[in-house]
């Protein structure tokens, strides 16, 4: 089956080439050659795991196919329509997940690793996500009885619009666009390490999911991109590993199975010692203490 990003490439070259030309006209300085090349060293490897491993998530797809409980013709535009919204709301939930869970987020913080916002940034993509299930929270819908095909070229569209948003070229779009769909603005929000707007924003397409499930978050200052502790590297091995070394690291110091566990799959910065802190935890400690009773 063919991969409508494939497609999408020399599309993603000329915008990005548009980009770097418009931040040199206008003295933006938001491109970093060291930091581009590593982004686009990023998205080519990804491409090239993907050569491989979409194979065997449409394989896994098919077998789930067989067992469904309805039978979707993709013939029917409306089929279509309901395959937008069910993968839609599919990527949501594995974006919320993959920052709420360090092992899903070993893979995913590759993508936040820039300390810059542009395109080349939407072509930082993992290595490993593939290899390690994300593709499982779409598993309902060709068990619904979406045909894998339609599944992954849903997946393909949504990968596809989420490109343009990588961007400090578009302030703000009209108030309708802004409520309804993802924009850059709701987007860069979601790349700023900033307190406020950490964990926020995880829409594909449309922002209604985070509006309807408490993760909407308007940009409201200047966010500062990257990481709470960013990884000062260009190297992409170094890129697309290091959370999965810290994660080896963290778990040899592990006091029990408990503690194992916990640094698997418990929320990315969660430590037995407190020597990190979570997203909800950095927020507890910033939160000014509560107001004595008045006498």
């Amino acid at each position: 089956m063919p991969d409508l990003i494939h497609f999408a490439i020399p599309g993603f070259v000329l915008l990005l080439l548009a980009e770097v030309i418009f931040s040199a006209w206008d003295h933006r300085h938001l491109y970093e050659a060291k930091d581009a090349f590593s982004s686009i060293a990023m998205g080519l490897g990804n491409v090239a795991v993907g050569l491989v491993t979409k194979g065997i998530i449409y394989l896994v797809y098919a077998f789930i196919y067989r067992f469904r409980l309805f039978t979707l013709d993709p013939g029917q535009w409306w089929v279509w329509v309901l395959c937008f919204f069910a993968d839609d709301f599919s990527y949501y939930w594995f974006h919320r997940f993959s920052h709420n869970i360090r092992f899903f987020w070993a893979s995913h913080v590759v993508h936040h690793s820039s300390q810059k916002y542009n395109l080349a940034t939407a072509l930082r993509q993992n290595w490993t996500g593939n290899l390690t299930g994300t593709f499982l929270f779409w598993i309902w819908m060709p068990f619904l009885g979406f045909h894998p095909a339609m599944v992954m070229t849903m997946q393909a569209i949504s990968l596809i619009y989420q490109f343009w948003i990588h961007t400090e070229a578009i302030r703000k779009l009209p108030r309708p666009v802004e409520f309804i769909f993802n924009t850059p603005s709701h987007h860069r929000v979601h790349h700023a390490s900033d307190l406020q707007y950490l964990d926020k924003n995880h829409a594909g397409v449309l922002i209604i999911w985070d509006r309807m499930f408490g993760t909407f978050q308007p940009e409201e200052e200047r966010p500062v991109y990257g990481l709470t502790r960013n990884i000062h590297t260009y190297n992409p091995f170094r890129i697309a590993t290091h959370e999965w070394i810290d994660i080896w690291k963290d778990l040899r110091k592990a006091r029990s199975w408990r503690d194992a566990w916990h640094y698997l799959f418990d929320a990315p910065g969660w430590s037995h010692d407190g020597s990190k802190q979570t997203t909800k935890q950095l927020r507890q400690a910033s939160a000014p203490p509560p107001s004595s009773p008045s006498i």
